[in-house]
């Protein structure tokens, strides 16, 4: 089978193509948030949200909800509000903040499924995820969600930058720093939520920070991290799932594997560029040296007597 083959023939499954457009768009999404979040230092958080929707698909499952979007979706939004009012409020920091709630939620969940719930395959779906069972609602709900987070960047750019990197000065320059981080936290949990459906609980997270550090590898320019972070995310995405209908494995596993390898991809060439320019800079050093030394050695030198 050739590589067009190869290509083609997982095409021809209806889930396949569902699972195709939403692990690409979920990638994008993710990347484009995780820039946000890593640059904050909130690398923890992605993780999480992800651990405290968990506490939301175990009320579901008890009341017989629809999981992402009332469960999970009222616990994400919830838990996401709690973490930035607590860390704001609160002589905690966010770190601590985010353990306790989530770990809280995560252990809630575990709980109640213990006690009145049972294992099955949409447990190990929320888990690990899934390409199998994509509805249509669930494609146009994560397309929503990437409007909602499209619109958010470039209609509050400026906010969310300055919040970024010095909330303090933010905060002096009239942007309301509170409000931001809320807006940015409630669209952080669904854009979670949203994406869950492929890429699974446990390993949301790493989307959230792989392609925003990759990102940050290749520029230091912030708009061109978005582009880059979405870029990578989308392209993780749609090379993890073909990997994960030829390996046979969850979706959410290889789409992670191939961000991990990206990144290590990256770490090699940015470690053999930084060799490469220290070594035209020792020679251009030398050369330079090498070339005002005879100046230097055909002045007469006063005797000292």
């Amino acid at each position: 089978m050739n590589l067009i083959d190869s290509l083609v023939s997982p095409l021809t499954y209806s889930f396949f193509d569902r699972g195709l457009i939403v692990a690409t768009i979920s990638g994008a999404l993710l990347g484009l948030i995780g820039v946000y979040i890593t640059l904050r230092g909130m690398s923890y958080i992605g993780h999480g949200l992800s651990h405290a929707v968990f506490g939301g698909f175990a009320a579901a499952q008890l009341f017989a909800a629809q999981f992402y979007v009332i469960g999970a979706g009222l616990w994400g939004v919830a838990s996401a509000l709690a973490i930035n009012s607590v860390s704001r409020r609160q002589r905690i920091g966010a770190d601590a903040a985010i353990g306790v709630i989530t770990t809280g939620s995560f252990a809630l969940g575990v709980a109640l499924l213990s006690k009145f719930g049972a294992r099955g395959p949409s447990f190990d779906s929320a888990l690990f995820g899934s390409i199998l069972g994509i509805s249509t609602f669930q494609i146009w709900g994560l397309i929503a969600v990437g409007i909602l987070t499209v619109l958010m960047i470039v209609f509050r750019y400026r906010a969310l930058m300055f919040t970024t990197f010095d909330p303090d000065v933010a905060d002096a320059s009239g942007v309301n720093v509170s409000r931001t981080d809320a807006m940015l936290m409630i669209v952080l949990s669904l854009t979670i939520l949203a994406t869950l459906t492929v890429i699974g609980v446990t390993l949301v997270a790493a989307m959230l920070v792989i392609p925003a550090v990759v990102a940050r590898m290749i520029t230091s320019s912030f708009s061109k991290m978005l582009i880059w972070s979405a870029g990578i995310g989308s392209l993780c995405g749609f090379v993890g799932m073909y990997l994960s209908y030829y390996a046979g494995v969850p979706s959410g596993t290889m789409i992670v594997l191939t961000g991990s390898a990206v990144f290590a991809l990256a770490l090699v060439v940015r470690s053999v560029r930084t060799a490469i320019n220290r070594r035209r800079n020792k020679a251009a050093a030398l050369s330079q040296a090498g070339q005002t030394s005879p100046a230097v050695s055909g002045k007469k030198m006063p005797v000292a007597f």
